[in-house]
């Protein structure tokens, strides 16, 4: 599989940057729905991470006959039976803000000893009839304040294992060497060079 150029299945600069940042030593160029201004929202409706990734690479591979790479990502919370899980982005709603979706889960942990979490990601890659997942996941807890202003989402209450910081202060090479969305790149750029 020799890919020279793939499209991102995100609008969301905060991730497109990531991704970007993570595949410039393939020599790949990378694009994103963002560059067809033409493709639809995906409504990621699937019950599973996987699901969803794959959903939104099938239809923008489709779409812009190119490969298509998306993720799905999910916060599993322990002492909340794995939850916000695959509704992260919505955990306090349908178009609850990244504050909304923290200040809801800071409340739910209000009192809660067991602080265990982890981030998990799925990365899809679809190219013509070719499907393909990677998997990436980072141990860490919940703290009770939030801390940086770095990343997005969950991160600043986000303290990976091994580190006194949390995502939001960890600077974005750090992060994206022991992040979830790492490793599943990671995983995928293995598997590009394996090729």
């Amino acid at each position: 599989m020799n890919i020279s150029k793939l499209v991102i299945a995100s609008r969301n600069k905060h991730k497109i940057g990531e991704m970007q940042q993570l595949l410039s030593p393939l020599g790949i160029e990378v694009l994103s729905t963002a560059d067809f201004p033409e493709l639809n929202e995906v409504v990621e409706d699937r019950p599973t991470l996987k699901g969803n990734a794959l959903k939104k690479a099938r239809y923008v591979a489709k779409e812009t006959c190119l490969p298509a790479l998306s993720d799905d990502t999910g916060l599993e919370v322990e002492a909340l039976n794995g939850k916000p899980g695959v509704y992260s982005a919505r955990f306090a709603g349908p178009d609850a803000t990244y504050e909304d979706n923290v200040f809801k889960l800071l409340n739910e942990l209000e009192g809660v000893d067991n602080r265990n979490a982890r981030f998990r990601t799925i990365v899809a890659l679809v190219d013509g009839d070719e499907e393909f997942t990677f998997e990436g996941i980072c141990n860490g807890e919940i703290i009770e304040d939030q801390r940086g202003t770095e990343g997005f989402g969950y991160d600043p209450i986000f303290r990976p294992d091994g580190y006194d910081q949390t995502f939001a202060e960890l600077d974005g090479s750090t992060k994206n060497m022991i992040s979830h969305r790492g490793k599943a790149v990671e995983n995928f750029v293995k598997f590009l060079k394996e090729m």
